[in-house]
């Protein structure tokens, strides 16, 4: 655990601000963004374009705004009638911390932890470097120690292997050598999130309804299994999952295989102003 932290803390310490230029990193860390975070829906897609979406959005009638503490996020409203759905928060401080809640607290209904969070929002709002932020929290000992493994995957990477055959376990080697050097041949006794960023980049067939069954995490099968059978909850479903996606993307899951959606819907008006 120690040499992946170690990793993942170089890897993801940096990050390049505007037109990327060589040297010219900024400290994540240092970061903080405000964002307009909304909570609740499903993961279809009702629009064909993202454009049309944001279109849409630019001309919904202002809503007001709730503000509530972090520890009362997945409650019920006052009046009772449904969950709080919309959210102000701080994107770099806060967010990683309430994604953690959401996975590890019971969920609304009281069905016990949710175990697969999508987070939707168009291209360049910042969903890459909430999941960064994550990692590298857990990396430095910040936060989310609870948790015993994080293994970021973007599905650019998983494309590359779309002809390739791993088990879960070999899969995890490959993208995070530290884990094969400790002699790790098992997750199931490992509270471990799985992160996959950019569901929109993916070139797998994702093919839900007909992939065959696979519940060994040793079993080698093609990625495209392994991911369908690992979000299904069919595959090590003690693990918690986080997608990020851009909206015309989100309907390749089956709803049902997510348990929250969460959108990143950017700046407030004021903000916009400033």
């Amino acid at each position: 655990q120690r040499e992946l932290k170690s990793d993942l803390k170089k890897k993801f310490q940096c990050v390049f601000e505007g037109i990327a230029k060589a040297g010219n990193t900024t400290l994540l860390n240092e970061i903080y963004t405000e964002l307009y975070i909304t909570e609740g829906g499903t993961a279809e897609v009702n629009e064909e374009h993202e454009v049309r979406q944001i279109e849409t959005a630019s001309r919904r009638p202002a809503r007001p705004e709730t503000t509530i503490r972090q520890e009362d996020l997945l409650k019920a409203s006052a009046g009772g009638e449904e969950p709080i759905r919309t959210v102000m928060t701080k994107m770099m401080r806060v967010l990683p911390q309430y994604l953690r809640r959401m996975m590890t607290d019971a969920s609304a209904g009281g069905e016990g932890p949710i175990r697969t969070v999508m987070t939707k929002g168009v291209a360049g709002i910042g969903k890459t470097v909430l999941t960064q932020k994550f990692t590298l929290d857990w990396a430095e000992d910040k936060d989310h120690q609870d948790i015993q493994f994080t293994f970021p995957f973007t599905f650019r990477e998983l494309n590359v292997l779309r002809e390739k055959k791993f088990s879960l376990v070999g899969l995890v080697h490959h993208f995070f050598s530290e884990t094969r050097a400790a002699g790790i041949c098992g997750l199931e006794e490992f509270q471990v999130v799985f992160i996959f960023d950019g569901l929109d980049e993916c070139r797998l067939p994702l093919d839900f309804y007909n992939n065959e069954i696979l519940t060994d995490v040793t079993e080698s099968a093609s990625v495209d299994v392994l991911l369908t059978n690992l979000i299904r909850g069919k595959l090590l479903p003690s693990a918690r999952l986080w997608i990020t996606t851009r909206p015309a993307a989100a309907n390749q899951i089956p709803p049902e295989c997510v348990g929250m959606v969460t959108e990143v819907r950017g700046f407030t008006d004021p903000q916009k102003e400033e």
